[in-house]
């Protein structure tokens, strides 16, 4: 059964969702099921970055660094504040930046707002705004025109190959979720503009929490632990599902095709028979950590 959220409290349908199947997976969506992450990135909010920030002297080096920060390093996929922050406190110190005398706004009031926010989203964006935060206005500037930005260039985006099947296959004997940092709007669009939205239970975005919570919410303590599967394409996937003491599946940055048809042609077989953990996870996981750097090339 289909499951939607209740916008004025959107963890409760976490919290009241009832297994119907033995197992649960969870499914991360940018970069996991569609190919958008580049084109998010590359075209919506960089742009958006540059401009709201008053980066246009340093436009080069602001983008190098978002796409590091968002695309290849092991911060990919995080939640588009923290990874704000970041962003912003590598450029500050990269020596061009410097050497131009560039001034990169301080992260100061983002940081202190994510750092006792749960749903870092624009609604509690706008609300925190509204109770007279000012320092971030700016913020919400940014963050709602990157969603306008989205919603005007991201389309026909279809899933990876093989994702499809996968899904059908999932759906046999496990309860799927979309696990996703995503604002839930551009997730029903997406999913749904495939013809995929109504075979997940719930699409879960950043407005329902964080990844971590959206599993121990909805499968914690409701499946056994070694029959809760977190499918990611990024470290904080990684993370969510073993916060959790669940399993997880990497979809390898680049190498997604690859990924989706050995999963669809042997782990979603060994995680339903309870030959997936230990060694044959460790080994994917492993190859997995080596696709992502920790530190800019230019540190």
């Amino acid at each position: 059964m289909r499951v939607t959220a209740d916008m004025s409290d959107p963890v409760q349908a976490l919290r009241d969702f009832k297994p119907e199947k033995e197992f649960f997976i969870g499914i991360d969506s940018d970069g996991c099921v569609f190919d958008s992450m580049e084109i998010k990135h590359k075209e919506c909010f960089v742009p958006m970055f540059v401009k709201h920030f008053g980066l246009q002297a340093v436009s080069k080096y602001a983008r190098e660094t978002w796409e590091f920060v968002n695309l290849y390093s092991k911060t990919r996929g995080a939640n588009r504040f923290p990874a704000l922050s970041r962003s912003l406190n590598l450029l500050r110190e990269r020596p061009h930046v410097v050497a131009r005398n560039v001034v990169v706004p301080d992260s100061t009031a983002i940081d202190e707002w994510v750092s006792r926010e749960s749903k870092l989203g624009n609604v509690t964006l706008a609300a925190e705004v509204n109770r007279g935060n000012l320092s971030l206005e700016n913020v919400k500037r940014w963050s709602d025109a990157v969603n306008a930005q989205v919603e005007d260039i991201v389309e026909g985006v279809p899933p990876f190959p093989l994702f499809r099947e996968s899904l059908q296959k999932m759906n046999q004997k496990a309860d799927t979720l979309v696990v996703s940092q995503t604002p839930v709007d551009a997730l029903k669009r997406e999913w749904s503009e495939h013809n995929i939205a109504e075979l997940v239970r719930i699409i879960a975005g950043q407005e329902m929490g964080t990844k971590t919570e959206h599993i121990k919410f909805a499968a914690k303590g409701k499946y056994p632990d070694d029959k809760i599967l977190m499918i990611g394409d990024a470290p904080g996937d990684y993370k969510a599902s073993k916060s959790n003491g669940a399993l997880f599946y990497p979809i390898n940055p680049g190498k997604e095709e690859i990924s989706w048809k050995l999963f669809f042609e042997e782990a979603l077989d060994r995680f339903f028979s309870g030959t997936y953990a230990g060694e044959y996870e460790a080994a994917l996981v492993r190859e997995f950590d080596a696709c992502l750097p920790e530190k800019p090339h230019w540190a």
